[in-house]
């Protein structure tokens, strides 16, 4: 867990000085739900940082996220991710993200896309992520909003 946060903050500080790439930190809160095939939905709350790179429309980024299952037997999940995208229009993104996931239960990578809307400095987003188990154990699903701060 240590290890992906270091190597997460030693690309955002490398990264960061690309004098060819312009780019933004960001640091959200989100909500959401969470499912898998056969057992009910699990209301989930967490937050994420990161930093994005920007070439014209595109951007590349990398964030580091934790979220928690709103149930009193839960606890952390730490993800670590990349995201690809484009502006559509001015203040407006949509992109894919990929990454991987630790904590309480098994490891696992994940996949997903979302859409981010920029007021100024504050943000909206929407994403969905699709999270597959390392050991075979049922694959998790999640849908998440949240609100967030451009620096």
């Amino acid at each position: 867990m240590r290890v992906a946060f270091a190597a997460t903050a030693a690309a955002i500080a490398l990264l960061g000085s690309a004098p060819a790439w312009a780019g933004e930190g960001h640091i959200d809160i989100h909500t959401g739900l969470g499912w898998s095939d056969g057992l009910p939905s699990k209301a989930l709350a967490g937050g994420s940082v990161g930093y994005d790179w920007n070439k014209g429309p595109v951007f590349i980024g990398v964030e580091q996220s934790i979220d928690k299952v709103l149930i009193s037997d839960s606890d952390a999940r730490w993800g670590t991710s990349a995201r690809i995208g484009t502006q559509v229009s001015p203040g407006f993104k949509v992109y894919a993200t990929g990454g991987y996931n630790y904590g309480q239960g098994p490891d696992g990578t994940d996949i997903g896309a979302g859409v981010e809307k920029s007021y100024g400095p504050i943000y909206g987003r929407v994403e969905y992520k699709h999270f597959f188990n390392n050991d075979g154990a049922i694959d998790t699903n999640a849908a998440t909003v949240g609100v967030g701060i451009h620096f």
